[in-house]
């Protein structure tokens, strides 16, 4: 049996190289559950999450780190967020039949779009790609090479149960040794899609490099979190303005937003708004005639 929902950290000791498996379950399942996706797009939102995951594992911050495929295909938008926490929530946006594992057909072209947005304020990083047709690993390897010009392998598999990864780097700031680098990914490419979803992340460090001095970290979990909330909510009913939310009601007689990440309903009527403008100081509300 494998251990839950985790990842597992390791660096090569006598080599530039860190490594790190990802093995998704109830994360994975808690962000199917929301929505009915047909089967191929449940294995590229767990290849993704799988992907965001280890990406957000590889740099060390306060923050989130977004990733997202656009196109113009049956597949039009996947969004994926991790957090420093190792947080997960996702989504994405189809129409019509999706029968095809292609990236190409499944978005009709398009690019990935990898943005890291550290907490408090500080200025966001954003990389794109195009995202190509030769599967969502071989895009996150060329978002490194292009916007960090670190070399990467990454593996991935998603069956709607597991989503699993294994991500192989070459460690920033170290000198280049492409003989251990070319040797270790050849390992590390013999890997299988059936151990990746069924073998514990340990056994499969030790399949694959048995022979190599390795230091193995404390295994970080993983979990479904959404971060929508009444507070965010308010926050954007505050930014439209006190005319503007009560042209809404007027109109629709309340306001009602769902969380698309984990289908939460939010509601406000016209007590509510009241109370909302009332305790903030920013804005003037008229006084209520009797």
């Amino acid at each position: 049996m494998h251990s839950g929902d985790i990842i597992q950290r390791f660096i090569f000791e006598h080599h530039p190289i860190r490594g790190q498996i990802v093995r998704l379950n109830a994360t994975y399942q808690a962000v199917l559950k929301r929505h009915d996706y047909p089967e191929p797009v449940q294995v590229l939102l767990g290849e993704a999450m799988a992907s965001a995951a280890l990406l957000s594992a590889t740099i060390k911050f306060d923050g989130s780190l977004i990733l997202q495929a656009q196109g113009k295909g049956p597949i039009n938008m996947l969004v994926v967020e991790s957090t420093s926490q190792r947080h997960l929530r996702g989504l994405v946006h189809w129409s019509g039949d999706v029968d095809s594992d292609r990236l190409d057909a499944m978005f009709g072209g398009g690019n990935l779009v990898i943005t890291i947005n550290p907490a408090g304020g500080k200025e966001r990083y954003q990389g794109i790609v195009e995202l190509g047709d030769q599967g969502f690993a071989d895009a996150v390897e060329r978002y490194f090479l292009r916007s960090e010009q670190l070399p990467t392998q990454l593996w991935l598999a998603a069956d709607g149960t597991e989503a699993c990864g294994l991500l192989l780097q070459h460690m920033p700031g170290q000198a280049a040794d492409t003989d251990s680098w070319n040797r270790i990914t050849t390992l590390g490419a013999t890997v299988t899609p059936q151990e990746l979803l069924s073998l514990p992340a340990q056994e499969i460090v030790h399949r694959l490099f048995h022979e190599e001095d390795l230091r193995l970290f404390t295994p970080e979990p993983t979990s479904f979190r959404c971060s929508c909330s009444i507070e965010s909510i308010e926050s954007v009913l505050r930014m439209l303005g006190y005319d503007e939310v009560k042209a809404i009601l007027r109109e629709e007689g309340k306001i009602s937003v769902n969380c698309e990440f984990c289908n939460q309903h939010y509601e406000f009527d016209e007590v509510d708004t009241e109370q909302l403008f009332a305790a903030s100081s920013t804005f003037h509300v008229p006084p209520t005639r009797h």
